[in-house]
């Protein structure tokens, strides 16, 4: 069965969270309606939890953590191999939800959206069959210690992706979990919870809970039995959730809003790196935190540049996610729809000279969440469009004399989460990915590496995520002086 709907109403898990190995019903009557996109119509609902659920899910990760913690680095390595086998197995099933729930193109779910979410889960297993939990210095033994309950707050936009990106690290450290998927698209979630039951995963070391941030997320922060916090989301909510975890101390793992620049250098082939850097953009229809949002051109390029862009644009197939053909689909939900065509509007206020798209929807399409991909050029840093998070299919070109000065552009917003460098010189490339203040830099479009660690300088977070250093995240270290005889 490829219908998730239909799968999870006939298994009993839409109305229901996952806690301490099982099903159980919420403790509230609070619920919320899930909606399709493509078609703005409500097509399910799910509970909302409360605190006595929050309760409920961080009593059964306190109970599981000091046998779950003793497990030798092999049976979580396996659990770890069942869990990605099976998002494998089920993965037209988990594809067809995220095009449900939260309008991906079927073909990008397919291609991008689950494999990727898989990969988390293999890296994570073959990073735990290597990590060095104890390492000598001398006489005293540097030991990596599980952290111990972890809340996990995930967003909309990659939901399994960042899902599997936080569960998959934290269990392979030993910890136990307690997750809050985003409420707009929970469907991914029941499926992963689906499938940490039947990969055998003990009682207790996973746990779902739906809610919404100011209620499931704020009690999970604030809880005094939860030791660390890891969420994606807006640098807005990334505040509420630290604020929340203060009082108690507890270790909050932040990636955040991003504004990344794509410094285009003087000698790089125009004709290749703007057509990818546009497609990076509006890569999952820009709802990407760390999509390559602002083009940084050499101004002589500029009209080059524009033409290249327009083209690109020009040739995505918005529409029906269903449809194999569509690259790309509506934006995932109501609210974000209403800030990009904002956004939009701002720019063509804000004077910046529009290449290609502009506010509403794409021709033909009256009933849907659908925006046209838009590039903007000629846009000055102080502009709105080129300082804040759009989060949608909108490109900002922007022109520069120097090098220096693209640099100096590059690192001129309050994100630090991604960047992107083209140059035919790949020392030139790297003198200047040296200089961007960002977590992460791609030089001339690299294939993806789930082992490069990821997180952001500034307000775009802290901590990391992916690779061996996304597992440490959810580690402790301690130093046990005399261990070792001298």
């Amino acid at each position: 069965m490829s219908d998730p709907i239909r799968h999870l109403t006939e298994a009993g898990h839409l109305g229901s969270f996952f806690i301490d190995g099982g099903w159980r019903k919420p403790d509230g009557a609070e619920r919320a309606a899930i909606i399709n996109p493509a078609t703005e119509e409500v097509v399910a609902e799910i509970p909302l939890g409360n605190g006595g659920d929050v309760e409920r899910a961080v009593a059964a990760a306190r109970r599981a953590f000091p046998g779950w913690a003793r497990t030798r680095p092999e049976e979580r390595a396996a659990l770890l191999a069942r869990i990605h086998a099976l998002i494998l197995e089920r993965q037209e099933l988990f594809a067809q939800a995220m095009t449900c729930e939260m309008g991906a193109a079927i073909t990008s779910a397919r291609q991008a959206q689950v494999p990727l979410a898989a990969e988390h889960i293999r890296v994570a297993r073959d990073n735990l069959t290597n990590f060095p939990f104890i390492a000598q210095r001398g006489a005293t033994a540097i030991l990596k210690e599980p952290i111990g309950v972890c809340a996990l707050i995930t967003p909309w936009n990659w939901p399994l992706y960042q899902i599997t990106a936080k569960v998959s690290p934290a269990l392979a450290a030993g910890c136990t979990v307690v997750l809050k998927p985003s409420e707009l698209s929970p469907l991914n979630a029941l499926l992963f919870a689906e499938i940490m039951d039947e990969a055998g995963c003990p009682p207790g070391v996973f746990n779902l809970v739906q809610g919404t941030g100011p209620v499931v997320g704020e009690a999970l922060a604030a809880h005094v039995e939860v030791d660390m916090v890891s969420m994606t989301g807006s640098t807005r909510a990334g505040v509420l959730v630290a604020r929340a975890a203060a009082p108690t101390v507890k270790r909050v793992a932040q990636e955040l809003g991003g504004k990344s620049p794509n410094v285009v250098l003087p000698d790089a082939d125009l004709a290749r790196c703007i057509p990818l850097g546009v497609a990076a953009a509006m890569r999952n229809v820009g709802q990407s935190c760390s999509a390559p949002t602002r083009m940084l051109v050499p101004r002589q390029c500029l009209a080059e540049v524009e033409t290249l862009a327009r083209k690109t644009a020009a040739s995505f197939v918005i529409g029906d996610p269903l449809d194999e053909a569509t690259t790309h689909g509506p934006i995932a939900n109501r609210a974000q729809y209403e800030r990009i065509q904002s956004m939009i509007e701002t720019g063509v206020a804000e004077g910046a000279k529009l290449v290609v798209g502009g506010p509403g929807r794409p021709a033909g399409l009256q009933v849907g969440l659908y925006a046209r991909p838009t590039v903007f050029s000629g846009v000055r840093r102080e502009m709105a469009i080129a300082q804040d998070e759009i989060f949608g299919p909108v490109l900002a070109i922007m022109p520069y004399d120097t090098v220096d000065e693209a640099i100096e552009i590059a690192n001129d917003t309050v994100y630090g989460l991604g960047a992107h460098v083209h140059g035919a010189d790949i020392d030139a490339a790297r003198a200047v990915a040296a200089q961007i203040r960002a977590g992460q830099v791609h030089i001339n479009a690299p294939a993806w590496d789930p082992q490069a660690p990821f997180g952001g300088y500034k307000r775009s977070g802290n901590g990391r995520e992916y690779g061996p250093e996304g597992m440490e995240e959810y580690m402790e270290t301690k130093a046990v002086l005399g261990f070792y005889t001298p």
